[in-house]
């Protein structure tokens, strides 16, 4: 568990609003931040704003005619709305999108490759990062040679974030990393961040509809509804959180409750009050 006391911020967003094509207001009023060495979990059901969350954080909203309109993003105490995406990677910040992205015709090691494509540290020091990532991902290095279209949508997960790696981050934007993925491979690829994450210090800001699988690897945790944050707090309080267990984890203290009943709860939530 880290010590919030004595660990240093990396991210800080603070109040910001989310607005696409001049109208659509998405975010309202988010504020997160996140420590060197976490992982922290931003979670919430579909259309909750957790991938334009992540969006502006990593300045790719433009292509989407969406804006931050308010409040501010910084980065290591340095204020980065308005960069350039290239620009905020060699900050050392970098996504994985969603729906596991690779160049299709490249075989698997080509992919990871394109992730050192703007490291100036040598040939060396790239070859030992990319066999640092078989390591963690040894099914990576059987399927090398293997056209990345070709393979499964577990292994095009792990090309995603191989890739990311590569290019040697401090903090890894991490969108939702289970979506159409079984559960054995669910609990692989989190259990690769969190190794990841221990031996070689990246930090993760991850944004993840499976809020159970989420809150066991987490040191922290967010929850979004209708674009604000709702709830927020260390991810061991949030898993025992009355509330979290009824509406998330589909647990409650009471057993199984009829829709009548959880229609009756959702109205008295203290978030929504």
């Amino acid at each position: 568990m880290l010590d919030a006391a004595r660990t240093e911020t990396l991210l800080e967003v603070n109040n910001i609003e989310v607005i696409y094509n001049h109208v659509i207001l998405v975010l309202k009023g988010v504020s997160l931040s996140v420590p060197k060495g976490g992982i922290t979990a931003l979670l919430g059901g579909n259309g909750a704003g957790k991938t334009t969350t992540l969006k502006a954080i990593s300045n790719l909203l433009r292509s989407e005619r969406g804006e931050v309109t308010k409040g501010s993003i910084a980065y290591r105490g340095q204020i980065v709305q308005g960069l350039d995406p290239a620009a905020l990677v060699k900050m050392g910040v970098i996504q994985v999108m969603e729906g596991r992205h690779c160049f299709e015709h490249l075989t698997v090691e080509e992919n990871l490759l394109t992730g050192a494509y703007t490291r100036t540290d040598g040939k060396a020091a790239i070859q030992s990062d990319l066999e640092m990532v078989y390591t963690y991902f040894p099914r990576l290095k059987e399927r090398r040679r293997s056209q990345a279209g070709y393979t499964s949508g577990g292994e095009q997960q792990m090309v995603a974030i191989g890739r990311a790696l590569m290019s040697r981050p401090e903090m890894i934007l991490l969108d939702e990393p289970s979506m159409g993925l079984a559960p054995q491979l669910v609990e692989q690829i989190f259990e690769i961040v969190k190794a990841v994450n221990e031996k070689e210090g990246q930090s993760f800001l991850l944004a993840e509809q499976n809020t159970n699988v989420a809150l066991r690897y987490a040191h922290y945790g967010y929850i979004l509804e209708s674009g604000r944050v709702v709830m927020d707090g260390p991810a061991a309080g949030l898993r025992e959180n009355p509330d979290v267990k009824e509406f998330y984890l589909g647990m409650s203290d009471e057993g199984r409750k009829s829709f009548r009943d959880v229609r009756s709860y959702r109205r008295r939530k203290r978030w929504l009050a």
